[in-house]
């Protein structure tokens, strides 16, 4: 990509502004889990002091990564679920006492009949093994589609598990699903999966959710309108949560903070836009709208939502909101008032996750997780630092070694001189220059910076040949 390709966004419903993507990476990859993973959806930890991560497979199994290894292990094999496309076994969530009581919950697809299943499992006393017998917590049916699923499970800072549900598939929410508060399809749901002991239920509803009670709507919905929050997260220090849904043709969005009762758009708006399905509701301050969208210019078509990076080794600021796009491969990053471009990939980045110490990893559909770390200083070296040219001038080259994504310039203020090929580039190359013919029979030294200011490279070249008399008559002859 070069850097005239520009991320659109709009950070308000009367602010348009756009970024251009920046000439070097602004993060570094650095694999931690590769080979040995089929279709990874999700990393995390369980917060229990072990420094491990969890990787979720889509297929139904869910690895365990050693902090000393490379090569994951298996923890939890519940496969036989309906996988593929936008199904699988999707979330994951540790139980924030999960270090005294072993409990953790998935998100995964119904193979009988395609409903999303929220379900609780418990380790063994192996701490590295799960049981793979689990007991249904909450079933939502889904029956009119495979995908929209939505998929996220996360426990915010009160406790209650919160949960990310689709808004049940097919084109422009055909049922109006995510409007129906009757209905679980399209909401963020919270639930306490710690109900009072002997109650006989696996789990009860907050009395502080919106439509709790008497109140209509269903007592689990926090939030609605949603169209497929396939990841969200909760910033560990301020404990907001950053939802991402996936637009449908024209907008991607990010969602923050979400309120209780907030209606957040969908089917009437995608992004800031009304979509035009319900023009009779398209009343912005009836609605809650992003914090932020992009469109689908260059390849872009999927929000992959991340996290609030808050971790140890200086990555990136705090409190920059990492992001990425599905289709793009792009990894971007949100400062509270711009978008950038942190890291052009080849990926099909399905998730980001967090460790124990709040560092962020990429997930790759494709079987990889990497973790994000800032760029190293930028050195360089030039395979000469001088050149002779002769008198009649002539082109040249000089090699940059550099490590991917350093950016480097060659530059002169030689007239004489001029660089054809090579005047910028990023990571190892070259740069090309021409020599003009020497008029003078005085040798002439010129200088050129290349890649920074500490790499100087001189070029000399050798004077014109003196003039020699010609023969001729002896003066005064005639």
């Amino acid at each position: 990509m070069s850097t005239s390709r520009i991320l659109y966004l709009c950070a308000s419903a009367l602010v348009c502004a756009s970024t251009a993507t920046p000439a070097a990476a602004a993060i570094r990859l650095i694999p931690v889990a590769t080979g040995a993973l089929s279709s990874p959806l999700l990393v995390t930890n369980a917060g229990d002091n072990s420094n491990r991560l969890f990787i979720v497979e889509r297929g139904g199994r869910i690895k365990v990564l050693q902090r000393a290894t490379d090569t994951p292990s298996s923890f939890l094999d519940i496969t036989g679920l309906a996988a593929g496309g936008e199904q699988g076994l999707l979330g994951l969530a540790f139980h924030p006492q999960y270090a005294a009581n072993g409990r953790f919950f998935v998100y995964y697809t119904r193979d009988l009949d395609n409903a999303i299943v929220i379900a609780e499992h418990q380790v063994t006393a192996d701490p590295d093994v799960a049981d793979p017998n689990g007991s249904e917590v909450l079933v939502i049916p889904h029956p009119d589609a495979t995908n929209h699923n939505g998929g996220m499970l996360a426990f915010g800072a009160d406790g209650y598990l919160y949960i990310g549900v689709g808004d049940g598939g097919g084109g422009n929410d055909p049922a109006s699903n995510a409007q129906n508060i009757d209905l679980l399809l399209g909401k963020i749901l919270r639930i306490d999966i710690d109900p009072p002991s002997g109650s006989g239920v696996p789990y009860q509803s907050p009395v502080t959710n919106p439509f709790f009670g008497a109140t209509p709507g269903r007592d689990e919905i926090f939030a609605v309108g949603l169209r497929n929050p396939w990841r969200f997260s909760f910033d560990r220090t301020t404990g907001q949560q950053w939802v991402g849904d996936v637009g449908q043709g024209l907008r991607e969005e990010v969602d923050t903070p979400i309120v209780p009762g907030g209606n957040y758009g969908w089917r009437v708006y995608e992004g800031f836009d009304c979509t035009g399905l319900d023009p009779i509701l398209c009343i912005p301050s009836n609605f809650e709208m992003p914090v932020f969208e992009y469109g689908h210019s260059f390849g872009r078509c999927s929000l992959t939502g991340g996290y609030v990076y808050r971790g140890r080794q200086g990555a990136l600021p705090p409190g920059t909101y990492v992001y990425a796009d599905f289709c793009s491969g792009e990894i971007f990053s949100w400062d509270g008032v711009t978008q950038s471009v942190l890291l052009e990939t080849t990926m099909n980045i399905s998730s980001f996750g967090e460790d124990e110490q709040g560092e962020l990893y990429v997930v790759n559909l494709d079987g990889s997780v990497d973790l994000i770390a800032g760029v190293l200083p930028c050195a360089f070296s030039l395979s000469s630092r001088s050149v002779n040219v002769g008198s009649g001038g002539g082109s040249e080259v000089v090699a940059v070694s550099t490590g991917p994504g350093c950016a480097w310039t060659a530059t002169t203020d030689e007239t004489w001189i001029q660089v054809t090929a090579g005047a910028a580039g990023a990571g190892p190359g070259a740069a090309t220059f021409t020599v003009d013919p020497n008029p003078s029979t005085a040798p002439r030294v010129g200088m050129m910076a290349i890649a920074d200011a500490g790499q100087r490279f001189t070029v000399v070249q050798a004077g014109a040949p003196a003039a020699v008399p010609r023969p001729g008559r002896w003066p005064g002859r005639r």
